[in-house]
């Protein structure tokens, strides 16, 4: 019979998370979006938008750090991952939705930013995976070195 879902042992997968690379891919959008919004004449909209980036750019590497402290237990359960995963994401949400309803109309430019760093950073994950696949090094495993930078 199988463990039940709680009990189940956590296996970190070998995942390229490069925050750095990400931070500056963030700045430069994050100007991008505030010149747009500047010619548009809502530069705020695009003050909240990089807010928005920041905010998905600081769950990512929370993400990071949480995912790393779960594996390194002696016996990580899929439960905490789950439960932190859960919190992190209403907390976000709420801090989103509040800076969203409290500087509107251009406050819903968090949400924008948030949703757009989501697109990014699953990009930024799975362009590296796809390539390797394509170069049939799917089984490689992922230089340690590789993940710092």
């Amino acid at each position: 019979m199988a463990a039940p879902l709680e009990e189940t042992p956590f296996v970190l997968p070998s995942v390229v998370f490069r925050p750095a690379r990400l931070a500056v891919f963030c700045v430069v959008l994050s100007g991008v979006s505030i010149a747009l919004a500047a010619l548009a004449g809502a530069v705020m909209f695009g003050v909240f938008f990089a807010i928005g980036l920041v905010l998905g750019l600081a769950n990512a590497q929370v993400v990071s750090w949480s995912v790393a402290a779960i594996a390194a237990q002696d016996h990580p359960l899929k439960r905490g991952l789950a439960l932190n995963s859960a919190t992190r994401l209403l907390v976000i949400t709420i801090i989103a939705l509040v800076v969203a309803f409290v500087f509107r109309p251009f406050g819903f430019g968090v949400l924008f930013g948030l949703a757009l760093f989501q697109v990014v950073l699953v990009l930024s994950t799975v362009i590296p995976v796809w390539m390797k696949i394509r170069k049939g090094e799917l089984d490689a495993p992922v230089d340690s070195e590789t993940q710092k930078s």
